[in-house]
């Protein structure tokens, strides 16, 4: 005798795909890629400001290493 076997099927999107799909019906056409467009760089300039920081830190263990 064998033991049933479980599987999940989750029908339920995740929260991201609800949100795209709502924006897609919300925002249709320009105005939804112009907030892609907005997001897409926002997380572009935390990006280079992570960067910057980081450059930073070097910069300033390269000052204060002794010689």
């Amino acid at each position: 005798m064998q033991a049933a076997t479980s599987v999940r099927a989750n029908a339920f999107p995740t929260f991201t795909q609800a949100l795209r799909a709502v924006e897609s019906v919300l925002l249709r056409g320009g105005q939804s890629t112009a907030r892609r467009n907005a997001w897409i760089a926002v997380l572009e300039n935390r990006r280079l400001a992570k960067d910057r920081v980081e450059a930073e830190h070097v910069m300033e263990a390269a000052l204060t290493r002794p010689s």
